[in-house]
């Protein structure tokens, strides 16, 4: 398989980034979900959350890849086509996917920089991109829920019509996304 993408489907770089970030973006909802098997204010329950904000900031800087990757090569064509209405679905509900995995890091980041608390990231600690404003923080992290609870949805509903068009519609749309397996042959 190339690294690149071709019009019959996409390269080694975009489906590795693809699942990576499925890997990445359950851990960041794991961590948070399960966050209460620990104590409140214990180190487990710190540790949960730290690595929380490291995976999702991670999500970040990996989606900034993705989208120069995306831009950068062909799509690969469904086969057979599919209706225009369900191509205009699915660019709306890649575009929210993007900014949800764009906007949920960022309100994280804002949100730790408006409480006044250090900003980490696997070693290093990321500037405040704005003043200490506990208020703000409070309501930053009200909107990062609220996204993230939509999150679940958008998620849900990508995986779904990939499993609809692999199973009902019989296309390619899932297979172009997989790894290519090879021949026992």
């Amino acid at each position: 398989m190339n690294w690149k993408n071709t019009t019959q489907r996409y390269g080694r770089l975009q489906i590795g980034l693809h699942w990576l970030m499925l890997v990445l973006i359950a851990a960041v909802y794991a961590l948070m979900e399960f966050r209460g098997i620990f104590p409140k204010g214990s180190a487990g329950q710190d540790a949960m959350k730290h690595w929380h904000f490291m995976l999702g900031m991670l999500v970040f800087v990996l989606v900034i890849l993705r989208i120069v990757v995306r831009w950068a090569m062909p799509h690969p064509r469904i086969e057979p086509p599919i209706p225009a209405w369900q191509t205009k679905l699915s660019s709306v509900v890649h575009v929210l996917l993007y900014l949800m995995m764009l906007g949920l890091p960022l309100a994280g980041w804002l949100m730790f920089s408006a409480a006044g608390k250090p900003v980490p990231f696997f070693g290093l600690e990321l500037p405040p991109l704005i003043g200490q404003n506990k208020a703000l923080a409070k309501q930053i992290k009200e909107v990062h829920e609220a996204v993230a609870s939509i999150g679940y949805g958008l998620i849900g509903l990508h995986a779904v019509a990939a499993l609809f068009h692999h199973y009902w519609m019989h296309d390619n749309t899932l297979l172009r996304m997989l790894p290519e397996r090879k021949s026992t042959r």
